[in-house]
């Protein structure tokens, strides 16, 4: 079968929905028995996301290899149910660096190097060679921001110059846009969109389907006005309304014959006549017809913009559907602690759980201390994410093992009790991208335990973003008073510490959040929600 390539572009605006776009149309094809990898654009200079902030970007997610990538990759994983690598995360820093290392080892014999062809050149080679290492019938390939910024422009230019080299029968144009519906007058406006079509035309590409997000279903009219003035068929012209959860997309863009539409413009030679997407629904289902609503704190610094989060929130979702539970978050900003604007003690006034969330730096951290001893001594069920146990780790030695200004180094490199130090590894290092403990790695379960209970098993892989680690000197300390580890690396530094008087209070260095997905849960999420159930 000769490899399909299909590309999502966006215009009007950013943050429509194109990754969930992406994923959907991935699932859509999986489900018909093919083999699908998806690769995600990033036009920004950054060689990856590792250094980004989570206000500029959302959140980093990281890959099983260790790739610190966008977090669409994330979407792309979740829908399709597969493991993603570096690689499916291209950004022009990327492209950029490789084409000036060539030039400089003299790969291109002198020539002057250009953006067209030899950035270009590069694109495509990157994209073809993805497609082909991960044996993919279809490789989806969506282009971040939106037509017409300038630092995408090379990326789409590789993908017209693809559909001359491919054929048309072996690329598809997927176009995601913006159909605004005016308060006045209660319209849906086609305008902006017909202006960000005539804006891809101009550089060269015509898309074959048009995927419409707006807050209601696109009416016939304004379908038949987008059909017209985009050159694209009636049939397709999808509408992509606001719905509820992010995983009903895949349902509203089949029931409007996507499917159908990628078969024959594409040639497919599917296994499925139609898509399977039985589990699925059941999945959906689970999400909306739930039989209990519990409502869980989220602590954390970056509360301001959900996506900082965003995996740990679907994680949530994951293993809530597959106990009929609805999860109610309730989000309390950290440094909102510290200058006194949210009283901690209304922290356990009406929520029955909580989650110390990940995060970096001195700021919010005194905050976080504060809740986590409220939530401790108030018997809340608590789960401490990488930084999250860090600090769980801090509070205890200050609050229990009386260990006056016991800190990490990360925030305090002066502090007489280092119980969170800097990993042994990272001693020298320099460069910030890509140079943290990343990616998938073992680790040890202690027989007896919660965690062993949970994942029932000895040895669990989990993936990891982080440069300290809890303090192997202190361990006998922190166990003679009930606050034991029952998860070790292979380096042999505690990747999990429990506290054994208590319902669930537990700490994880990795970040469970990554492996979960809609049809297989991440096991310790879904014990810590069980867990609020038993009281």
């Amino acid at each position: 079968m000769v490899r399909k390539y299909i590309f999502v572009t966006g215009g009007v605006l950013s943050g429509l929905g194109k990754g969930v776009t992406t994923a959907s149309i991935g699932l859509i094809l999986k489900s018909l028995g093919l083999n699908v990898t998806a690769i995600k654009i990033d036009p920004y200079v950054n060689v990856d996301a590792g250094t980004m902030n989570p206000y500029m970007h959302g959140e980093v997610y990281i890959t099983e290899d260790g790739g610190e990538v966008d977090l669409d990759i994330g979407h792309y994983e979740r829908f399709l149910g597969i493991n993603l690598y570096k690689r499916n995360n291209i950004t022009t820093g990327k492209i950029y660096l490789r084409v000036i290392e060539r030039e400089r080892r003299g790969d291109f014999l002198g020539q002057t190097v250009q953006i067209i062809p030899h950035v270009t050149d590069e694109i495509k080679e990157e994209i073809r060679s993805v497609g082909k290492d991960q044996g993919a019938d279809v490789v989806l390939v969506e282009i971040g921001g939106t037509v017409g910024d300038i630092e995408g422009l090379p990326f789409l230019e590789a993908a017209r110059q693809m559909r001359l080299e491919e054929g048309v029968n072996n690329t598809l144009f997927i176009h995601v846009v913006l159909v605004p519906k005016l308060t006045t007058t209660g319209e849906l406006k086609t305008k902006p969109a017909q202006h960000s079509v005539q804006e891809l035309r101009r550089i060269g590409i015509q898309p074959d389907v048009i995927v419409a997000r707006s807050s209601e279903p696109l009416t016939d009219e304004a379908r038949r006005k987008l059909a017209l003035f985009t050159n694209v068929p009636y049939n397709a012209v999808l509408s992509n309304y606001d719905v509820e959860y992010v995983y009903e997309v895949p349902i509203i863009l089949e029931n409007q014959g996507l499917s159908r539409i990628l078969i024959e413009r594409l040639d497919l030679k599917v296994v499925n006549s139609k898509p399977q997407l039985d589990t699925w629904l059941e999945f959906i289902n689970n999400l909306k017809h739930y039989e209990k609503e519990v409502k869980i704190a989220l602590v954390g610094k970056y509360t301001s913009l959900k996506d900082s989060y965003l995996s740990i929130i679907e994680a949530l979702k994951h293993s809530s559907a597959k106990l009929r539970v609805k999860t109610v978050l309730k989000w309390v900003e950290a440094t909102d602690i510290e200058r006194g604007i949210i009283d901690v003690n209304d922290l356990v006034n009406d929520v029955v759980g909580a989650i110390i969330l990940p995060g970096f730096g001195s700021r919010g951290v005194e905050g976080k201390l504060r809740a986590i001893k409220t939530l401790r001594e108030s018997g809340i069920p608590t789960l401490g994410i990488c930084f999250g146990l860090q600090l769980m780790v801090v509070e205890f030695a200050r609050n229990v093992l009386g260990l006056v200004n016991a800190h990490t180094t990360e925030v305090d490199p002066n502090t007489p009790h280092p119980v969170v130090d800097l990993l042994e590894s990272q001693e020298g290092v320099i460069y910030k991208g890509g140079t943290m403990r990343l990616g998938s790695r073992p680790i040890k379960l202690v027989v007896g335990t919660k965690a062993y209970e949970i994942y029932k098993s000895e040895v669990v892989y989990e993936r990891h973003r982080h440069r300290y680690q809890i303090n192997p000197k202190y361990i006998d300390l922190f166990e003679s008073e009930g606050f034991i580890v029952s998860g070790y690396s292979d380096e042999g530094f505690p990747e999990i510490m429990e506290y054994k008087n208590s319902r669930f209070y537990l700490g994880t260095q990795a970040h469970p959040e990554f492996k979960s997905r809609p049809l297989a849960p991440s096991p310790i999420f879904t014990e810590f929600i069980r867990s609020l159930l038993t009281q």
